[in-house]
């Protein structure tokens, strides 16, 4: 095979692969695609709804069982570890779940850099305070 031959097929070659591929230059240097980690943040959206899905009616049915009933049962109800467990898991998947949402939504729609740092960061954090807190309750009525 001739260099003429040899460079218009390593050119035929490039243009071949350059159709496929419509990643930018850099990220196929950088092995990424567009959307870097988009699509963990997509499945573990998804999966925090399906727990939630699934969680929304026991507790549900859990706090309408608790209609008339005094305070020294509600928490011996709630005590029990599987219903702690379940809260837990409730209080986890919601804010997470929550800060996914959020994060997507102030990245869409906040265009100031500085200003969307800033709404992630207290996001961020108030998703973290919030979910501690609630644990820190649950763990109060669970161990009383």
């Amino acid at each position: 095979m001739s260099d003429s031959q040899a460079s218009v097929k390593a050119a035929a070659d490039r243009q071949a692969a350059s159709m496929q591929d419509y990643r930018t230059p850099i990220g196929r240097a950088r092995g990424l695609g567009s959307a870097k980690s988009g699509t963990g943040h997509f499945w573990w959206q998804r999966v925090t709804a399906i727990v939630l899905a699934l969680l929304v009616p026991w507790l549900v049915g859990t706090l309408v069982s608790f209609i008339g009933a005094d305070l020294v049962n509600v928490q011996i109800a709630l005590a029990k570890p599987f219903n702690a467990i379940l809260f837990s898991v409730f209080v986890m998947a919601l804010f997470w779940h929550a800060k996914l949402g959020m994060q997507v939504v102030i990245e869409d729609y906040v265009h100031t850099r500085a200003l969307e740092v800033a709404l992630q960061l207290l996001v961020t954090f108030a998703c973290v305070l919030g979910a501690l807190a609630s644990l820190y309750a649950i763990a109060r009525i669970a161990f009383i």
